[in-house]
């Protein structure tokens, strides 16, 4: 598989502790960012998907478009 090199911002205290570590260490913390970063950017869902589930719910629950007109006059 190839590899290619990321830039990530962290904090101070993260940076530090990070190249404090072994390189045995450091790659073992990159394996597991790999394979949360994977995790993450696999499970992003476009907002319309995130948005219309969201609305689903609402309906379900009972939400009208009468509440919610009613509930943004109020704003």
């Amino acid at each position: 598989m190839e590899m290619r090199t990321i830039t990530i911002c962290v904090d101070a205290a993260t940076a530090d502790a990070y190249e404090a570590t072994s390189e045995a260490d450091r790659r073992k913390i990159d394996v597991l960012l790999n394979l949360k970063l994977k995790d993450v950017v696999r499970n992003v869902r476009p907002l319309e998907v995130v948005m219309t589930e969201i609305s689903r719910k609402a309906q379900e629950r009972g939400l009208t478009l009468e509440i919610l007109e009613s509930i943004l006059a109020e704003s």
